[in-house]
């Protein structure tokens, strides 16, 4: 997949920079000496950020490490001098460079970056160009709904503003979309469409990218003369331009790969492969040559020469690993699964087959923690644009009422005879608009915290979301692999004792993580009644620490120290669940040997509770965000316990809703220390 936009039209915003001044060197092909030498004889901080953006971009055909070297120079003088027609320029290239990199999640963040800040000043251009750098990434991720939307933004902008090209790059994209969804002949449509928008404006890119659509389409549909004819002729279009598209010749040649080795023709398959990848090395592009030393693995796994298979795909996942290049990571563990699966090596198969699921599932969470960053920048951008709004129409209200008091005035002054009448009309008047304004205000603030309340839960519900659709998937995920080796007779008793140890940890997980979302539940829809009685404390956490013990492996002591005496007055229900998820996270960052010790003193009309560990402690950035809805931070135990980041924030708004309080004492290395209240019974 190779969805156009990128370098191509970045020349159209480089013509609306212009209008900023002194960026008249960045037109036409130049040389690195003769950037070189523009940035040297830049005076502003603009011309500066232009050259360093524009001799980042001529890098990427040699030296891409170097590209993110001066890129990153621009950022960080954009930043410091907030310049957001600056870091709209910078966010959009590095993302680009990100992209090529196969770091598309760093691409994503830095795309949706720049879209916020092309928002903030209305460039309807760059609006069009970032909308379809955030699509072409979703394509890659598989977000194709998000795509989708993104193209036709893209589209609809350049429709508004005339812009042939930008609509024929938005529906070469949208084309995409509908080959990554099997719609074949919709996405050849729009490839047609944009190939005529792209003849009517000289274009001659636009063929060579819709050439490597098209034959890519055909390699799918099972057409390969078609989708040779298609890529020979995409290749040799993109060979003879010359122009910024060099990145396409590689990939057009990794497609005609892909279709010999669909046809079982492996020797030119490895033959256009290393045509691929030589320009890769030729650019220094890591990324671009692991994907091709994982295309030939998959060849020679295909062809059963294993040892060289697993030569290419190892090599491919470490430089997928060191470039952060997840998405390649991804398709390398799963081939290593599968080869170790043919060579009947079940066990490495599996851990190949965990490590894939358990990567494509954090993956996710990172994808769903991104969006959330980008809806909330796009809410916080409107948040201000109707704030000025308000304070706009104030303005004209107050002008306007300016006016009406001048003209009360001037009647009072030549109506002498009706000054006591009119005089205790506009005292009743002003007594009416007093009292509406104060029901206004009243109605303002009340429609602020509500909404405020709203994006608050919204946030949480989102976040709870995520959590249900990771946590729930992984034991599933690997209940069902281990019942396919079972059902296929791959797994020995001994193996699957190990395994059921280990699945019985994640139920526990899963279980108590279903037992805090239904309490969260209750509690929100206000279903929770407190009733209230006297309670044990002794004898409630001897039974939680019986119970606690007996589910965990770790060997740790637990104290009492709780008066035998000690009769608090609360809900038995909110105070045993407190308790349950205090000593819970006192287990899971304990060591082996440690100690958990429960405590209590009495302070005026309320019991102060305490659950002290020596476990690993809680740093004071983690302490100041631990109990907040929608930070819900949460980490691996000392044992590799998994946690669901609920159970602090439960344990904070049931408390409260019991009429007490909740804090922690904690240093690093040295254990933490929980304390809430609850009444004392009298």
């Amino acid at each position: 997949m190779h969805a156009r936009f990128s370098f191509c039209f970045m020349k159209h915003t480089l013509t609306v920079l212009l209008l900023i001044g002194a960026f008249a060197f960045v037109q036409g092909q130049e040389t690195l000496e003769s950037l070189k030498r523009k940035l040297n004889e830049a005076t502003t901080d603009s011309t500066k950020i232009v050259a360093l953006t524009r001799l980042a971009r001529e890098y990427q055909y040699t030296d891409l490490k170097k590209s993110f070297e001066h890129i990153q120079k621009a950022i960080d003088m954009a930043e410091s001098k907030n310049l957001t027609w600056a870091k709209n320029l910078t966010y959009a290239t590095i993302g680009n460079f990100h992209g090529i990199s196969g770091d598309y999640y760093s691409a994503l963040k830095f795309h949706d970056l720049a879209l916020n800040m092309s928002i903030q000043i209305k460039d309807t251009l760059a609006m069009s160009k970032n909308y379809n750098n955030v699509g072409e990434t979703s394509v890659i991720l598989g977000k194709l709904d998000e795509a989708y939307y993104d193209f036709s933004q893209s589209y609809m902008l350049g429709s508004k503003m005339k812009d042939k090209l930008a609509m024929a790059i938005a529906l070469h994209n949208l084309s995409t979309v509908f080959k990554e969804m099997g719609q074949y002949n919709r996405a050849l449509d729009h490839l047609m469409m944009s190939q005529k928008l792209s003849d009517q404006v000289n274009d001659y890119e636009g063929e060579a990218y819709n050439l490597d659509e098209v034959g890519e389409i055909m390699r799918r549909m099972g057409n390969y003369d078609s989708a040779h004819r298609a890529l020979s002729k995409a290749l040799k279009v993109a060979r003879s331009l010359r122009l910024n598209i060099n990145d396409l010749v590689p990939d057009i040649l990794i497609k005609i790969a892909k279709t010999y080795s669909t046809q079982n023709d492996h020797v030119r398959a490895l033959a256009y492969y290393d045509s691929a990848y030589d320009l890769y090395i030729k650019t220094e592009n890591e990324f671009g040559a692991a994907s091709v030393e994982l295309g030939r693995g998959i060849i020679f796994m295909n062809t059963r020469k294993f040892d060289q298979a697993k030569k290419f795909m190892e090599g491919s996942m470490k430089i997928a690993n060191n470039t952060n290049a997840k998405k390649l990571e991804i398709e390398c563990l799963q081939s290593l699964s599968k080869l170790y699966e043919d060579l009947g090596d079940y066990k490495k198969s599996l851990d190949y087959f965990k490590q894939y699921k358990g990567l494509e599932d954090s993956l996710y969470s990172q994808s769903m923690q991104a969006k959330l960053l980008q809806n909330q920048l796009l809410f916080e951008t409107s948040a201000k644009e109707a704030q000025i709004k308000q304070l706009t129409r104030m303005e004209e209200l107050s002008k306007a009422e300016l006016k009406r008091e001048n003209l009360i005035r001037n009647i009072l002054v030549v109506v002498v005879a009706l000054t006591a009448v009119l005089l205790f009309s506009v005292y009743r008047s002003g007594q009416r608009r007093i009292q509406i304004n104060k029901l206004l205000l009243q109605h303002q603030e009340e429609i602020k915290k509500r909404s405020y309340e709203l994006e608050q839960l919204n946030q949480v519900k989102d976040k709870f979301f995520s959590i249900i659709s990771h946590d729930l998937r992984s034991p599933i995920n690997a209940l069902s692999a281990i019942l396919d080796l079972l059902d296929k007779g791959n797994i020995t008793p001994e193996e699957f004792s190990k395994l059921n140890k280990e699945l019985r940890n994640q139920f526990n997980h899963t279980k108590g993580l279903i037992n805090n979302l239904l309490d969260w539940a209750l509690l929100q829809m206000d279903k929770l009644k407190i009733q209230p009685e006297k309670i044990d404390l002794h004898k409630l956490v001897t039974e939680n620490f019986k119970l606690l013990s007996s589910l965990h492996l770790k060997d740790i002591k637990m104290i009492n120290s709780i008066d035998t005496d000690t009769i608090c007055w609360g809900d038995l229900n909110i105070v045993n669940l407190v308790l349950r998820n205090l000593i819970l996270n006192s287990m899971k960052f304990t060591q082996n040997g440690g100690l958990i010790e429960a405590a209590s003193q009495q302070q005026g009309d309320d019991i102060v509770v305490s659950i002290r560990d020596t476990g690993i402690g809680i740093s004071p950035e983690i302490q100041n965000v631990i109990f907040e809805k929608t930070a819900g931070y949460t980490t691996r135990g000392t044992a590799n316990e998994k946690g669901t980041g609920l159970g602090l924030i439960l344990c904070k708004e049931f408390i409260e809703k019991n009429g007490g309080k909740i804090w922690l004492e904690s240093e690093v290395g040295k254990g933490s220390t929980f304390y809430f209240t609850v009444k004392k019974a009298r």
